[in-house]
C-alpha cells in the first residue's frame, strides 16, 4: 500500500448513494406498500 497525497484523496469517489437510486427504492417501497394496502382492505369502486 502507497500513501495518498492530498490531492489523490480528493478525487477518491464513492460510498454515496444517488438520488435516482433514493427515488427507486422511496417509489418502490411506496408500491409495496400501496398493494398490501390493497390486499388487506379492499374498496370497491364507486
Amino acid at each position: 500500500m502507497r500513501e495518498l497525497k492530498e490531492e489523490e484523496m480528493k478525487q477518491v469517489k464513492g460510498g454515496g448513494i444517488s438520488i435516482g437510486v433514493a427515488a427507486l427504492i422511496t417509489m418502490g417501497v411506496a408500491f409495496f406498500i400501496g398493494v398490501l394496502d390493497g390486499i388487506v382492505r379492499p374498496l370497491k369502486c364507486n
